[in-house]
């Protein structure tokens, strides 16, 4: 009992300081090595059998290793597309005079562009577009806020778009097409409505393009090499489930496969250029340079540190103890999706997979549908929720609370909209 309690204090201390990292000033990642680290030392230092402590550790770092490799490899490709200015093909035709209309485009490219590229990425990209289409600083903000709504309703619908989505899929907790099915109308409804709102806030406006237009600098990139790159990128993406589905292999070994394919090709396209900077800086050693190493070392910190009470059976009587208390899975679900828009869902959604065994909830049970829906939607409440959300505050320097005020109503009505679709949904279907 007694080691069982440091263990719940650690991490819940741990959990805090994630919460809290830019008022600590203290990088998460930091506090989820740390909690790791602490969990399995009082673990293995426990009277028990120290066999069955590595043997768990084994386990769970063969878990947390799909999960690293696969989200490097997306990272990778992602960055490569992104040196090739290959979004630019996307969101250079965008065109229009009319506010509302153009919150519309941006929502929808946005919702879509989330499902095949990561969050933080689409958000980038298309808070990047709106400061060279929008001269007033207010309706940027609108236009971030309903960003980071999009990407995050577009990430909750494909194995591929959300980290938490992407966990619970190579956990085997949900299969592609079940997930798409079951989560993509909700998504949809996530978005529409604070669309819908917000557009009629915007209508009669005309655009107001910055003072001085955006002009295209000279681009040592051509246009096929940006086309080529993009279709390569998303074709990779896409392909990766379908790769899972005929090989049977883990899905990390698919986007592993593809940035091989990817890194031969770009290669391949500057074998002859002579010039070695330009040569360097469209190559995969540049790419794999840029990407957020950050994350991925506080993704294998949280994981590590929640597989600790998934084997001494802490979340086993958690999920007990919920069940007794509150009673219904769905409200239970629900309630997940709002704590993460103060929690991070990466270890929220780590802890729902150790709670609930595959046994009681097979694959592409409601509970599992539910949660990807829930937790990829839910941190949009709060511009804290989500690392979309941390993005745009950061590019457009938005205020936490302008954010709780002008946006977090409306997240909160999409995430309801799409809760109440989804259970309608699963209703007529089962």
């Amino acid at each position: 009992m007694i080691m069982h309690a440091a263990l719940i204090v650690i991490f819940i201390l741990a959990y805090a300081a994630i919460a809290l990292e830019h008022t600590l000033r203290i990088n998460k990642s930091a506090s989820a090595l740390l909690a790791a680290g602490l969990l399995w030392t009082i673990y293995s230092l426990s009277p028990g059998n120290i066999h069955l402590v590595i043997e768990g550790l084994n386990e769970s770092i063969v878990g947390t290793a799909q999960i690293v490799f696969f989200l490097m490899g997306a990272m990778t490709i992602v960055e490569v597309v992104d040196a090739y200015h290959g979004f630019d093909v996307i969101t250079s035709r965008i065109k229009t005079t009319k506010l509302s209309t153009l919150l519309w485009l941006v929502g929808i490219v946005t919702f879509f562009l989330s499902s095949l590229l990561d969050n933080l990425t689409t958000t980038i990209v298309m808070v990047s577009l709106t400061k060279k289409l929008l001269n007033r600083h207010e309706d940027r903000l609108f236009f971030a806020g309903l960003i980071v709504i999009a990407a995050n309703a577009g990430g909750a619908w494909t194995p591929i778009g959300d980290v938490t989505t992407t966990m619970l899929w190579i956990g085997g907790q949900i299969t592609t097409l079940n997930i798409m099915k079951g989560v993509f109308l909700p998504s949809v409804a996530c978005l529409v409505v604070p669309l819908v709102v917000t557009s009629y806030h915007f209508r009669g406006r005309v655009v107001s393009s910055p003072d001085t237009p955006y002009v295209k600098k000279e681009d040592p990139v051509s246009s096929f090499e940006q086309e080529l790159m993009l279709a390569l990128g998303i074709g990779i993406l896409v392909m990766v489930p379908v790769f899972k589905s005929i090989t049977h292999l883990p899905p990390f070994m698919g986007m592993l496969f593809g940035v091989g394919i990817l890194w031969l090709i770009a290669d391949l396209l500057h074998r002859n250029t002579t010039n070695d900077e330009f040569k360097h800086q469209l190559s995969l050693v540049a790419a794999l340079r840029r990407i957020d190493m950050s994350s991925i070392i506080f993704f294998i910190g949280i994981l590590l540190a929640v597989a600790v009470l998934e084997h001494t059976l802490i979340l086993d009587g958690l999920a007990h103890w919920m069940e007794k208390t509150i009673g219904r899975l769905d409200v239970i679900v629900i309630l997940t999706g709002i704590m993460s828009a103060v929690i991070d869902n990466v270890p929220l959604v780590a802890a729902s997979m150790g709670m609930y065994n595959m046994t009681t909830y097979p694959p592409d049970s409601f509970l599992w549908e539910f949660l990807a829906y829930c937790a990829g939607t839910g941190g949009s409440i709060l511009i804290i929720g989500s690392a979309a959300g941390v993005a745009a505050m950061g590019l457009e320097k938005i205020h936490f609370f302008w954010y709780a005020k002008k946006i977090g109503w409306l997240a909160l009505l999409g995430y309801f909209a799409g809760i109440g679709v989804y259970l309608l949904q699963y209703r007529i279907i089962h």
